[in-house]
């Protein structure tokens, strides 16, 4: 059994107390993980993640999608030793890539197992990423290795549509229409086998092994 002292903690930023309090319950129970403290501001999660370096930081979505990814970039900076976990009620896939560009390395829903909770918290605390299938779909489908070589000019767009950017963003960054941009991504869609910009952006993250797909089990 792993001692208390070897335990990865884990710091839970949290708007719901009860929500909070489920997790201490279920961290109890976890011979590897520990509870590390509760804050409901990122403010106050920023400080003390500072002092404790929890190995996971658990961050309701409910505290706003675009503080969130500031926040995440804030610590990213200030080379604080820790990795972000996102859990909401409802995740989209808009959402879930953003936070994973940002370099959030666990996503996981509020409607989940018990179980599913601690394997996230799990994985993520060890270093690896992970993510709760179904957030984009079937995964399997989603992405598919590249099956021909990309013109310089595809290889510009995939690059610009896994920062996130839209095809007029594209197109005003390229100098080109965005009719253009949709008949180079109807092209590289055809040659690498991904289905869907969602899918360009995934295997980018993935080539980059800034996140594991399909997550563990």
């Amino acid at each position: 059994m792993t001692e208390q002292g070897t335990a990865k903690s884990i710091l839970i930023c949290d708007t719901q107390p009860v929500s909070i309090e489920g997790i201490r319950s279920l961290l109890n129970n976890c011979a590897d993980l520990r509870f590390a403290g509760a804050v409901c501001s990122l403010q106050a999660a920023f400080e003390l993640a500072k002092t404790l370096n929890p190995a996971v930081i658990l961050l309701d979505k409910a505290l706003g999608m675009t503080p969130i990814i500031e926040w995440q970039h804030r610590v990213g900076a200030s080379n604080i030793p820790t990795n972000t976990v996102v859990w909401g009620v409802g995740i989209a896939e808009s959402e879930a890539l953003r936070l994973l560009q940002a370099g959030v390395r666990g996503l996981v829903r509020r409607t989940s197992e018990a179980e599913t909770l601690v394997a996230c918290l799990r994985a993520v605390a060890e270093g690896n990423s992970w993510m709760e299938d179904g957030i984009f779909g079937d995964t399997e489908q989603l992405l598919a290795p590249r099956r021909s070589q990309l013109t310089a000019r595809e290889r510009q767009i995939v690059e610009l549509v896994e920062k996130g950017l839209r095809n007029r963003d594209i197109a005003m960054r390229l100098g080109i229409q965005t009719g253009t941009v949709k008949i180079h991504l109807k092209h590289i869609f055809e040659k690498t086998g991904v289905r869907g910009r969602y899918g360009l952006a995934l295997n980018g993250l993935r080539d980059k092994r800034s996140i594991a797909i399909p997550p563990a089990a």
